[in-house]
């Protein structure tokens, strides 16, 4: 690879989640590549992304976009088109938006895709639907919006040439949107500092995430009350009031920001993380693993990559019938979960696993395009 000229390319930069670590690797694989994204928030990721040029596209000179960039939705296109990626001969791109959509001008183009656009493909409900943003306003303004993009998304699908997609799950939603293959990477989790955790299970069961409906929050504190179980949720969002509500204070405890050393402190101590909703991948459940923590979790979706019959109870329905169930039977074979099959299961998807995995990939296709 060496004499390429090469640009990284980012949504945005707001944050530091999971697809900053993404590429936070790829960014030390590429210290001299500069980096284009829609919006910049200084300061909001580490040094090895930060200690580089990067380039904003007009978005970042809008009213309130370092905090509002979402409502400039029907102009991600627009941006995307005219982000001015010249000269290079690699472009690599980690997307969950208009990323993978940049005009490419004679570059190839690897992406790291987390996910085609959620919200206007299959969980358009999840974020703009009615019981959210209100009927009208769903119908009447995000739909057509959310038509247009998917029409963006697809037809712009073709400039990208090679597809590496965090899950397998992932992989499926890319075949069925885009009617391209994309070679399954598993993105990194930070499994160390849970390595060194010691597990003293206490008669309780952990939620952690983010409140939203997707998530099915609701699921894990209806069917701890209908069982008599303790339930400790960790996060907070939208959904938080409604959680309230429901929940009876006997069995539910609600911790909206939580710190590291807290969440360390629930993953020593819970029975089991419960995690009814469908992710493309899912770092929480890998977290747990590398703590040894067994999971109950809902069968579909990224799960299906990260845990295993040794690591996890996985159920079907997604309900709160096919939850219960699934936690009576976890309490029936508790014992037989190996903390040594947890903690290699983690170890999957680690940080340097996916760093050789990632270079390896962009060498092959490097290799094939010139071949």
């Amino acid at each position: 690879m060496t004499g390429l000229k090469v640009a990284l390319l980012h949504d945005w930069l707001t944050g530091y989640r999971g697809g900053e670590k993404v590429l936070e690797v790829i960014c030390e694989l590429y210290p001299q590549a500069p980096l284009y994204t829609l919006v910049h928030v200084k300061g909001s990721v580490p040094p090895v992304i930060e200690n580089r040029p990067i380039h904003t596209s007009f978005l970042q000179h809008m009213p309130a976009a370092k905090s509002k960039y979402r409502h400039y939705l029907p102009l991600f296109p627009a941006a995307a088109e005219t982000m001015g990626i010249k000269g290079y001969d690699l472009i690599i791109s980690t997307s969950h938006a208009v990323a993978k959509s940049v005009r490419k001008h004679g570059a190839l183009h690897w992406c790291f895709i987390h996910s085609p656009m959620r919200y206007v493909w299959d969980r358009f409900d999840d974020y703009f639907g009615a019981e959210l943003v209100g009927r009208l306003p769903s119908k009447l303004f995000f739909r057509p919006i959310a038509n247009a993009l998917r029409a963006y998304d697809r037809a712009t699908s073709g400039r990208v040439d090679h597809f590496a997609a965090n899950s397998t799950f992932v992989a499926e939603r890319v075949r069925k949107f885009y009617g391209r293959e994309a070679e399954v990477l598993f993105a990194p989790t930070d499994i160390g500092r849970f390595g060194r955790l010691e597990r003293k299970p206490e008669d309780f069961y952990l939620f952690f995430s983010a409140l939203v409906p997707y998530k099915k929050a609701d699921h894990a504190v209806r069917a701890c009350a209908e069982l008599g179980r303790k339930l400790v949720v960790l996060g907070k969002g939208p959904e938080l009031a409604k959680l309230k509500r429901l929940a009876n204070p006997k069995w539910v405890q609600f911790l909206e920001t939580p710190s590291d050393e807290l969440v360390n402190g629930h993953y020593e101590r819970a029975r089991a993380l419960l995690y009814p909703g469908i992710e493309d991948l899912g770092i929480v459940p890998i977290e747990a693993s590398a703590a040894g923590l067994p999971v109950i979790a809902f069968g579909e979706g990224g799960i299906l990559d990260t845990q295993t019959a040794a690591t996890a109870v996985l159920y079907k329905p997604q309900t709160v019938e096919g939850l219960k169930q699934a936690i009576l039977d976890f309490e029936s074979r508790s014992q037989t979960f190996s903390l040594e099959a947890m903690k290699q299961q983690a170890a999957k998807f680690s940080k340097e696993r996916f760093k050789t995995r990632v270079e390896d990939s962009i060498a092959r296709f490097l290799a094939t395009a010139r071949a």
